[in-house]
Parts: structure tokens; sequence; C-alpha cells
């Protein structure tokens, strides 16, 4: 199974980003059939790690870490953290250039859960992602396919763009389906 852990934002915040990514250049190429590879709002979400390919018969381990990282990151703390979408920025180059949104407000939670996460997964000899925890939202993989001053002009764009705040409430566990529409299933969730 291919998994990953995630927090959603909720659909009011997702309305606000694809109001937005529809004025910029990589929404305005969507429209004419170039194929930016604009997320799907149904699956937007900020990745707190990757697991890759895990073994069905290993899920309840996963599981079990990712309570006890959650139950964990809540000591002290008598509210969910309020985030909200906003700035933005690219990653990579040509062909596998992505542009994405950040995220703001109250996110050394999330940083606190991810370092928990991953020190469980490793602890339990688990596959994840070392790579170090980015919070982000990508809003679409444009590559080459629309000139690179456009995504740069997106960038920029973003900038200034603050979408509205939010309780993060949960964090879910995710199997992902690839493919050319990937699909995700929920498989578990853990209050904030």
């Amino acid at each position: 199974m291919r998994l990953f852990v995630a927090v959603y934002p909720p659909p009011a915040a997702l309305a606000d980003l694809t109001a937005r990514v529809a004025r910029l250049q990589v929404g305005a190429a969507a429209a004419a059939g170039i194929n930016v590879r604009l997320a799907d709002p149904a699956n937007l979400h900020v990745t707190l790690a990757f697991l890759g390919e895990v073994e069905a018969d290993r899920l309840v381990e996963v599981e079990s870490v990712l309570g006890l990282a959650a139950e964990t990151s809540r000591d002290g703390r008598d509210s969910s953290p309020r985030l909200r979408l906003g700035g933005g920025g690219r990653f990579g180059r040509g062909l596998f250039t992505v542009l994405w949104v950040d995220l703001l407000g109250e996110v050394e939670p999330l940083h606190v859960l991810g370092r928990l996460i991953r020190m469980g997964l490793r602890r339990n000899r688990l596959p994840h992602d070392e790579k170090p925890f980015r919070p982000h939202l990508t809003i679409a993989r444009p590559g080459d396919r629309i000139d690179r001053t456009d995504v740069e002009a997106d960038r920029v764009a973003l900038a200034d763009y603050a979408g509205p705040e939010w309780p993060a409430t949960e964090m879910v566990l995710v199997r992902s389906h690839q493919g050319p529409h990937p699909t995700y299933d929920r498989l578990a969730a853990w209050p904030l």
C-alpha cells in the first residue's frame, strides 16, 4: 500500500484557493486546455509524512505510531492549530516544476508532529521519506508545459495571497492510488 499522512484544509479554504488559482497563469492555461496538472481540489492536502509502499500486515504498526504521535503532540495544547493558506512558490525546474501555496499561522505544532511521526516510524523500522517537513500544498505541476516566466508570475501573484483561517482538527492516514487521475482513500484519522 502506498501511504502518506496529511492534514486537509476545510472546503471554504479550498474554495478560496481554487478561485485564486483560476486567476493565475496556470489556471488560464488549464482553461485553455493545456495540461498543467492542476491539483484536484478534492485531493488538496498538506503532507505531514510520506511513507511510500508499506506492507498491509504493518498497517496496525503504522496506525499505532501515528496515534501516539498525535496524542503526544497535543500535550499542553488546549486547541487545534489555526492555519491559513497563503503566499507560495515553486520547486524544481523544467519538466519537474511544481507550483505550491504556503501554510501560515500556527505551523510549529505541525513541525513537532512531523518530527514525532518520523521518529516513531524510524524506531519501528517502517518506511518513510526522510526529507525535512516543509508545510505546503501543491497546486499544480506545470513542468515545462507553460513558459517559466508564467510560473514566475504566478509565484509573485501568490505572494499577497492569504486565504481564510481554519483550525487543523485532524490528521489522516491516506492510501494513494497512482495514475493519471490519482485517488485517495482515508484509512484512519486522529484529532489534533
